[in-house]
C-alpha cells in the first residue's frame, strides 16, 4: 500500500479491531472517575515479575481512553509481564462551529493525574497485584502517552518550584516511548495531531511559561535509560519528532536509543497482530529484566 493516508487508516483499523480485554483487578489513585489503574497479571502465573506502567495515547483528548490499549496490555501480560494501565484526565469537549469537539489535554489536571498515579503505584501494586515487583518498573506509552511516559521519568529535572518535581530520580528501570510527542517545538512545527501541543499548553503566553514544565526535550538529561520506538512511515507523529528528541538528548550529554522500524506507521506499535508490537515487547523486556 503506497498511499500513506490509506495505509495509516488500515493500520489504525487493525489496531482498534481487537476486543477490549478486562483487567484482573482495578484500583483507584484519587477521587475523580478517571483516577483508575487497571492491572493485568502475568499470564503464566509467575511471581516477582517486572511491572510495565502503560500510558495510553490519543492526543490527550477525551474520546480516547485506556480501553484501546487493553489488548496491548494483555499482549504484554501474555509475555510474562505485569501491567498497570493508567487512566488520566484528558481534554474536555468544547463548543465549536457545527457542534462540539475535543481539546487536547487539561492543564494542570493531566499532569496532576500522571504524577499522582506514578506516586501511588508502588503501594497500589503491592495490594492489588502482589505478583509484580514494584522495584522493577518500566514506563511505556504510545503517542501522547509516550510523551507522558518521558515526562513521568523526568520529574526530578523539572524546574524548581514545579508542583510535580521529585527530589530524586523516580524508581524506574527505564522508559520505552512509542512514537512519542517528544519534542514540542518540532511537533508544533509539523502540526502534530491537529496542533494538539498548542491546545495542551494554552495560549501563546501560556505556552512559553508551561513548556519548560511539560516538554520532554527541555527536561534533559534525566539519567534514566530511555528507548524511543518509532515507525519511519508514521504520519500521525512523524519520526522527525523522535529524532529531534534524540538530538536534544545528545546535546545534553545523554544517549537515548532510537529503534526506527521500516515500513511501519503509527498504530502497529500497539497492535498485537503486528510484528512491530513484538519488537516493542522485546525493548520493554530488555529494560525490565
Amino acid at each position: 500500500m503506497t498511499d500513506p493516508v490509506a495505509r495509516d487508516a488500515a493500520e489504525e483499523e487493525s489496531a482498534f479491531s481487537h476486543p477490549a480485554v478486562a483487567p484482573d483487578v482495578s484500583a483507584r489513585y484519587g477521587e475523580h472517575p478517571d483516577h483508575v489503574v487497571e492491572f493485568y497479571a502475568p499470564r503464566g502465573g509467575q511471581d516477582d515479575v517486572p511491572l510495565v506502567v502503560l500510558l495510553h495515547g490519543g492526543a490527550w483528548r477525551a474520546p480516547y481512553d485506556r480501553q484501546h490499549v487493553t489488548p496491548f496490555a494483555d499482549f504484554l501480560a501474555r509475555r510474562g509481564l505485569a501491567v498497570a494501565n493508567v487512566e488520566y484526565r484528558r481534554g474536555r469537549e468544547i463548543p465549536q462551529q457545527g457542534g462540539t469537539g475535543p481539546v487536547a489535554g487539561r492543564w494542570p489536571e493531566t499532569f496532576d493525574d500522571v504524577a499522582a498515579a506514578m506516586d501511588a503505584l508502588p503501594d497500589l501494586v503491592r495490594q492489588a497485584l502482589p505478583q509484580a515487583d514494584p522495584r522493577r518498573i518500566v514506563v511505556t506509552g504510545h503517542s501522547a502517552g509516550g510523551h507522558l511516559a518521558l515526562w513521568a521519568a523526568a520529574r526530578h529535572v523539572l524546574p524548581e518550584g514545579s508542583p510535580w518535581r521529585l527530589p530524586a530520580p523516580p524508581a524506574v528501570r527505564g522508559v520505552v516511548a512509542l512514537a512519542p510527542v517528544a519534542d514540542f517545538a518540532r511537533a508544533v512545527e509539523l502540526g502534530v495531531c491537529g496542533d494538539a501541543v498548542t491546545q495542551l499548553l494554552g495560549t501563546e503566553d501560556e505556552f512559553v511559561v508551561r513548556a519548560p514544565h511539560a516538554d520532554p526535550a527541555a527536561l534533559l538529561p534525566t539519567g534514566i535509560a530511555t528507548v524511543v520506538v518509532q515507525g519511519r512511515d508514521d504520519i500521525v507523529v512523524p519520526y522527525p519528532v523522535a529524532e529531534a528528541y534524540v538530538d536534544a538528548a545528545a546535546k545534553a550529554g545523554e544517549t537515548v536509543g532510537l529503534t526506527l522500524l521500516e515500513d511501519v506507521g503509527h498504530f502497529p506499535l500497539i497492535d498485537p497482530a503486528a510484528d512491530a508490537c513484538a519488537v516493542v515487547a522485546e525493548e520493554i523486556a530488555q529494560l525490565a529484566w
